[in-house]
């Protein structure tokens, strides 16, 4: 079952994507928007493409009490919206400190001798953000959060 991880900001919006198996993801690319409803055609032309079977999306918890606040329920919406436009179920999961760690692993990287300027570790955040908590969500780490 092929997932699709989004990371929903309101500048950048990052992409991983599980392997057909749902057992790896991976970081895929980052949107450049001014509104996150740019996102949705590109979203929903790869989730054709792709033949994505779901989609997680991090929703950002307030720090303090895990509570849903204007951020989240953005998200939400923005969710919403998009499962107007395509048939398969969308997911929300906790992604709080997932930048914090996909931040890490891009200075690792830099470290391990890998050339990755400022910028490309900018440019490169969102989708590795989306890549963490899409596989601790297909590790079983993570569960969907009700939003109802």
């Amino acid at each position: 079952m092929r997932t699709l991880g989004i990371d929903l900001g309101t500048r950048r919006i990052g992409l991983a994507l599980s392997d057909e198996g749902g057992h790896y993801a991976t970081p895929l690319t980052v949107l450049d928007v001014t509104a996150a409803e740019q996102a949705m055609e590109p979203i929903v032309a790869l989730v054709k493409k792709e033949a994505v079977s779901r989609i997680v999306i991090g929703l950002p918890l307030n720090m303090n009490d895990d509570s849903v606040g204007p951020a989240a329920r953005a998200v939400i919406v923005w969710g919403g919206r998009l499962a107007t436009k395509i048939m398969i179920p969308i997911l929300y999961v906790d992604e709080r400190l997932t930048s914090f760690g996909a931040e890490q692993e891009l200075i690792a990287q830099k470290r391990a001798g890998q050339r990755l300027t400022r910028d490309m570790r900018k440019d490169r955040l969102d989708a590795y953000a989306a890549a963490i908590f899409l596989q601790e969500f297909l590790d079983g780490k993570l569960q969907p959060i009700d939003i109802s």
